[in-house]
């Protein structure tokens, strides 16, 4: 640093004093007139308190923001309940409520009361049956052919099955062994003279 003090005019400390009252009335120096200590002349205490005032403090970091308070937290959770509550029970209130004009020739629906009947003391008899339509087979008898036996059948061809002349035939309901009876010729029809019936567990089925 060089011995010799350069003067600083009396402009340059007005100038630095207006500025240190009032930061915005005047511009701070440029760098250029402004002694730094680079250029080797030394400054007086005022000169250094003036430039630190004039310059300002740093501005400093913005507070942080206070935390609403517990009460404040409670009383919006409460509001937020009660308008959830109040939409509840204007959706409840519209359910409630008439139902809007319907176009013409529309009604309503209305349910009914549903009442029951008093059980049926009538007995269950043959009468509810007589309408119902059964299948009635008579089989006069059976055989077990082979395939090839079957393919060679011809017109005329002669099947023998396992019952004799004159044996009874068996009657069949709805593939149920019902009753057996002999086979006779009735104005030139052929016609089952029941011999024998079967009911309940002798009943067998094909």
């Amino acid at each position: 640093m060089s011995d010799e003090a350069t003067p600083i005019g009396q402009d340059e400390v007005e100038k630095l004093l207006a500025q240190a009252r009032d930061p915005g009335a005047a511009k701070p120096p440029s760098p250029a007139a402004a002694p730094t200590p680079d250029s080797g002349a030394p400054l007086a205490q005022s000169e250094i308190e003036a430039l630190f005032q004039s310059s300002g403090a740093p501005a400093a970091a913005a507070p942080p923001k206070p935390k609403p308070p517990a009460a404040a937290t409670a009383s919006a959770a409460a509001k937020s309940a009660e308008t959830q509550l109040n939409k509840a029970q204007q959706a409840l209130a519209s359910v409630d409520a008439p139902a809007a004009e319907l176009p013409p020739g529309m009604k309503p629906f209305e349910f009914r009361s549903l009442s029951g009947r008093a059980p049926n003391t009538d007995s269950a008899t043959l009468e509810l049956l007589r309408d119902v339509q059964l299948d009635l087979k008579i089989e006069l008898g059976r055989t077990h052919m082979q395939l090839d036996e079957v393919l060679q059948l011809k017109t005329g061809a002669v099947v023998t099955l396992d019952k004799l002349a004159g044996d009874p035939v068996d009657i069949y309901v709805n593939g149920r062994l019902i009753a057996r009876g002999e086979v006779l010729v009735m104005n030139d029809n052929f016609c089952v003279r029941v011999a024998e019936l079967f009911a309940g567990e002798s009943a067998m089925t094909t």
